[in-house]
């Protein structure tokens, strides 16, 4: 079931996660279409300080991550960016991330209404993420389609977590096949990231011969 809501919802959150190395188009649309679909006041991107799911591999400086997903998200007054999970020590687990926004709004008064948005991809792996009955307990999670990849279902969902099956929510779209390690390799090759990237992102990884292969010559 695909849910919408008919105009904003005062204080819901969108929350999407990552490393966004870099943040690419597909981010974007993503964040967008469940704004515009589940009628959120804000969406926040929060970059990853240490992914769990990828250990030991090599990803660039958490500030020019987060300085990429700024200049992405400069235009857009509905998104803004935390790097709550970069100034944490530790592997960046979402149940944490989750339980910290939680507390921030209660603090503030405010009653907790957190959207996690996330890929069938990544999805399809949630019921290995730390505490993961807890995540849904914390947010509602909205699962974007991913082209190339199976859709989530809603028999799956009830399988795997049949009391908490009402907080999981299916967006239609955009169904966009782009991949950060693509464009890091097409970074590396010198080829051009125009359309993939917004243009302030592709400038900045020129400017700063982000993921330039040094074997490359000029």
């Amino acid at each position: 079931m695909t849910a919408t809501r008919d105009s904003i919802a005062p204080g819901a959150l969108g929350v999407l996660g990552g490393t966004f190395d870099p943040i690419h188009i597909a981010h974007l649309a993503v964040a967008e279409e469940a704004r515009d679909t589940l009628g959120l006041e804000q969406v926040l991107f929060i970059p990853a300080g240490e992914p769990p799911h990828k250990p030991g591999q090599a990803i660039t400086p958490g500030d020019d991550r987060l300085a990429m997903i700024q200049l992405a998200i400069a235009d857009n007054p509905a998104f803004a960016v935390s790097r709550m999970e970069l100034d944490r020590d530790g592997p960046s687990y979402t149940v944490d991330t989750l339980s910290a926004l939680r507390a921030e709004r209660l603090a503030a008064g405010e009653t907790p209404d957190l959207v996690f948005i996330v890929s069938a991809e990544a999805f399809a792996a949630f019921e290995t993420w730390r505490e993961p009955k807890h995540v849904l307990e914390l947010a509602t999670i909205a699962i974007a389609p991913r082209d190339g990849f199976p859709d989530a279902t809603r028999e799956a969902v009830v399988r795997a977590f049949p009391e908490h099956a009402d907080r999981v929510v299916f967006l239609d779209g955009p169904r966009l096949r782009l991949s950060a390690s693509d464009l890091r390799e097409r970074a590396a090759a010198g080829r051009s990231l125009r359309y993939l990237v917004p243009d302030a992102v592709a400038a900045h990884i020129e400017d700063h011969g982000r993921y330039r292969d040094p074997r490359r010559t000029p």
